[in-house]
């Protein structure tokens, strides 16, 4: 992501140098191809042992209340949790609700969210998603999946988010970090997200999709990465099929590991209760 299994509770306590197994990691293709009842077995294995591993895995955007989630989400597409976590503290302390978004000046909403990127498309999408709140909606952020893809800029992703972390409807959230583990694990071999999304819903029950999003893409951003995987580090590559992609060197994959798990700032600015890393700091600021 060897038989023996890594020490959960090392894991647990201090992440940042627990995460590699204690033996060399056996690759864990199988000598003929797995059966549909074996991968569903293999499945869910990989979300209770990414639940001892990451006991604390939360939503990464720092929010106060379903419009600012619904809001930060919009402004994650291409870029960081963390830069929209720098950026959205101003946005929101000037625009509290969708009735002073709705009605700001656009160029000084450009001029707060430029950090973000494609900050002029994202303008128009948050005074627009805020526009429909207030004449609507009441100034409410709708607890339905089907009033929220009405919204400018909100696709089922953003929406799974909204529902999962803010009224606390399961939703799968198939992100770049969701789709690209999901691939690997080989959960699917489609790279459409709605068809992923179908896919794993079969696999884990309802109740457990909110948090194995976040398991899952907590482990895509801190030891599963797109480029180079840190296989050495992984405590779940007895159960990863393509064990190899990246640095098998135990030493060599714990220089790769990222936030708490290599001892840096997490992306939130303000985490919840029992994150064992270091808050963001501030835009400008030094971590």
């Amino acid at each position: 992501m060897v038989t023996a299994k890594p020490a959960k509770s090392a894991a647990t306590a201090k992440p940042a140098k627990s995460a590699a197994p204690s033996k060399p990691a056996v690759p864990a293709r199988p000598a003929k191809p797995e059966s549909r009842l074996a991968m569903v077995r293999r499945a869910r294995r990989i979300n209770r042992e990414l639940a001892e591993v990451y006991p604390y895995a939360h939503p990464e955007l720092d929010f106060r209340n379903p419009f600012e989630l619904l809001v930060a989400t919009v402004l994650s597409a291409q870029t960081t949790d963390l830069r929209v976590n720098q950026t959205t503290p101003a946005l929101f302390a000037k625009y509290p609700t969708p009735e002073d978004l709705a009605a700001a000046v656009p160029e000084e909403v450009e001029e707060l969210i430029r950090p973000t990127g494609f900050f002029r498309a994202k303008t128009k999408s948050i005074m627009g998603l805020a526009a429909a709140l207030r004449d609507d909606f009441g100034g409410e952020v709708p607890g339905r999946l089907d009033d929220l893809v009405k919204l400018p800029g909100v696709g089922r992703k953003t929406a799974f988010v909204v529902l999962g972390n803010a009224f606390g409807v399961p939703g799968i959230t198939v992100d770049t970090h969701f789709m690209r583990l999901a691939r690997r694990w080989r959960w699917t071999e489609s790279d459409d997200p709605v068809k992923i999304e179908a896919e794993i819903a079969t696999i884990f029950p309802k109740s457990e999709w909110t948090m194995l999003s976040h398991r899952v893409i907590f482990h895509g951003r801190r030891i599963c990465h797109a480029r180079k995987p840190a296989c050495g580090a992984c405590p779940i590559t007895h159960l990863c099929p393509s064990y190899g992609e990246g640095e098998t060197d135990p030493e060599k994959a714990r220089k790769l590991l990222k936030y708490e798990m290599g001892g840096f700032p997490g992306q939130r600015l303000n985490p919840p209760p029992g994150y064992p890393g270091r808050p963001a700091p501030p835009l400008g600021g030094s971590a």
